[in-house]
């Protein structure tokens, strides 16, 4: 598709949903027809090889499920309580920069779809609309539907300076988000996609937003470069806890030992992620080190997993190893640009909707139920 039909593709989300549409991977397929080749590519891609991509779908796959019978599961739900909310399900929309490039009305329609679904939303750093306006379109989202708000968070990019983190920081504040989801692991990452006129990170300073390029005849390339040079260290997070009140959770964590200065520094959870495999490739996946980083935090910590959520089965493997709860990423994009507001509260039916039959099936009528005995490995 010529990059250059963006503006008209946008306009071609649909009003419905297609009747074919019966999982998340469907929306996968359809969204094709809706997204320009560039940006297609900037959203499925990983890095290098897209072997970091591929372990995390391939981590939940190998996993077997070890179903138990005649248990009864009528009084069961899938709550779990996170930093004082409530959740309907363990399954929160991970952030995602952009959602302008596939849908006229971006993220003011996935947090409509939040508030329909009561589903909490990791709002980007990069995002193509307001913080403020996405908490406004979300009070008026719910007061339509006579619901609650559900949880709004941050997720924050350290910016070039802490002035300019600080201004994210405020403006987030101002939209009354109810935590801090720092991303520390994709700082050293490589895109080559231009933003298209009218799409871009309106919360952050322009001057902010610049891009290091090497020519082949630099002397430095990456390391000793300004690439590095203004990257976040553990002296970011004993800053950060210092500036805010709220949560924070440290989002691209895969080893124990991070962990576990992490929590010193202050920290209050873990994001287990890989950032989806577009950072580093052949990094560990998110689920082969979730049970270490659950050792290593002990069981109150609240622990997230984020990368290939596609399945409710995916939900019950994660909450099994060790998670309280999972991001969904890349399928709000997809089910966004198919049927905007309407589609991404789809996609999040689907997926509860198949966390609730994998938990009947298992005999789960609780989450505190799931755990590393439904879970079979030849």
């Amino acid at each position: 598709m010529n990059p250059a039909a963006h503006a008209h593709i946008l306009q071609a989300a649909l009003s419905h949903i297609p009747a074919h549409i019966q999982h998340v991977a469907d929306y996968e397929a359809c969204a094709r027809e809706f997204i320009a080749d560039d940006i297609w590519h900037y959203i499925q891609s990983g890095s290098d090889q897209n072997l970091s991509l591929a372990a995390n779908r391939r981590s939940f796959d190998q996993l077997a499920l070890l179903p138990r019978v005649l248990r009864s599961v009528h009084e069961g739900h899938t709550r779990v309580h996170l930093f004082g909310h409530e959740h309907r399900a363990p399954l929160l929309l991970a952030p995602v920069a952009y959602h302008g490039l596939v849908h006229p009305d971006a993220e003011l329609a996935t947090v409509q779809a939040a508030v329909a679904m009561q589903t909490a939303m990791v709002v980007s750093t990069l995002a193509s609309r307001r913080f403020m306006d996405i908490r406004r379109t979300a009070e008026a989202a719910a007061q339509e539907l006579q619901r609650p708000v559900p949880p709004l968070w941050l997720q924050l990019y350290s910016q070039p300076t802490r002035a300019q983190t600080q201004a994210v920081l405020q403006a987030a504040a101002e939209a009354n988000f109810d935590a801090i989801v720092w991303t520390v692991d994709a700082h050293y990452k490589r895109t080559a996609m231009a933003l298209p006129v009218g799409v871009s990170a309106v919360n952050t300073d322009a001057e902010a937003q610049y891009k290091h390029t090497s020519q082949l005849l630099d002397e430095c390339l990456v390391l000793g470069s300004r690439f590095t040079e203004h990257a976040p260290t553990w002296e970011d997070l004993a800053w950060l806890r210092g500036q805010t009140d709220k949560p924070i959770l440290v989002k691209g964590i895969v080893s124990p030992a991070d962990a576990k200065q992490a929590l010193a520094l202050g920290a209050n959870g873990l994001v287990v992620s890989n950032h989806g495999g577009r950072v580093l490739d052949g990094m560990v996946s998110p689920v082969d080190v979730l049970p270490l980083m659950r050792a290593a935090v002990g069981a109150e910590v609240p622990l997230l997993l984020d990368g290939g959520i596609r399945w409710g089965t995916d939900v019950v493997k994660a909450v099994a190893l060790g998670a309280d709860a999972v991001m969904v990423g890349r399928p709000q994009m997809h089910a966004l640009a198919v049927a905007g507001m309407l589609g991404v509260a789809h996609m999040l039916h689907l997926l509860r909707v198949e966390l609730e039959l994998a938990m009947a099936q298992l005999g789960c009528g609780v989450l505190a139920e799931v755990n590393e005995s439904v879970l079979f490995r030849a």
